[in-house]
């Protein structure tokens, strides 16, 4: 399901910083895809002798392709999945937490077998309405002799769609802290000054910590039980209408480029 983790980029990327200038980081702000640069590594799927791997999913997931309920350990987000091969174009994927679906996935495949299409429905968050979108990867290498057309190295290519539930959120400083809302539920407040502190309604990220580094640019740190997940920072423009993102998740060994706009 590492598909799913570009739906939710906003969730947890970036802060405001510095009293002087805490109006420009005020505010509901938007990733825009079109002007972001993704991550460049690519991810590694294997579907051969009924089973399916993916080698790039940080854990590594490796299930029977029946279509039935497999057992998922070490991804905070899911217990379980499923995935049916539905011929050698489509595939379906769903994911389950407590025995309820909280991700479907279908994956399909171009004719020419180097552009793989995925659409998506995401409701992994702890509340708010489910994330959709549509996405598309390009083939960087085949898979081995005998394996699905699908499997491969695949490298993102475009964000076709994402719903704005799942890409906006909002800032708001007062006196040294900041405060961060999104539609999904997401939040924390949190003091400038590197002091730990709570994120709640996101079960992949228990803390973080925010230090300003100059009067535009703040570095964000998300945790997941005391260990770090990845190190973003953020850059006001000089005219204030958008923010440059550098994300380095840590986990999954991936760098990233995102822009965010101010609605």
């Amino acid at each position: 399901m590492k598909k799913l983790i570009w739906v939710g980029i906003a969730v947890s990327l970036l802060t405001p910083a510095l009293a002087s200038a805490q109006t420009g980081f005020n505010g509901t702000w938007k990733i825009n895809f079109d002007k972001s640069q993704m991550p460049k590594k690519p991810d590694v799927y294997l579907i051969q002798d009924g089973m399916y791997h993916c080698k790039s999913c940080v854990p590594v997931i490796e299930v029977k392709a029946d279509g039935q309920d497999q057992k998922v350990t070490g991804d905070p987000y899911i217990d379980s999945l499923s995935v049916k091969v539905v011929d050698e174009r489509n595939i379906v994927e769903v994911a389950k937490k407590n025995g309820k679906t909280v991700a479907t996935t279908k994956d399909i495949l171009s004719a020419d077998g180097n552009t793989l299409t995925f659409e998506y429905t995401d409701s992994t968050a702890t509340s708010g309405a489910s994330v959709t979108g549509k996405s598309e990867m390009m083939r960087v290498e085949k898979g081995p002799a005998g394996s699905h057309a699908m499997s491969g190295s695949w490298q993102i290519k475009k964000v076709d769609s994402a719903s704005d539930n799942g890409i906006m959120f909002t800032y708001k400083v007062e006196a040294d802290s900041l405060s961060m809302t999104t539609p999904l539920g997401q939040s924390f407040t949190a003091k400038m000054d590197g002091t730990e502190a709570p994120f709640t309604g996101d079960p992949g990220t228990t803390s973080l910590t925010i230090k300003r580094i100059n009067a535009t640019t703040i570095e964000e740190t998300d945790k997941r039980d005391g260990k770090i997940i990845s190190v973003s920072r953020a850059t006001l423009s000089a005219d204030g209408k958008s923010m440059s993102i550098a994300v380095d998740d840590r986990r999954r060994g991936t760098t990233a480029q995102y822009v965010a706009e101010k609605q």
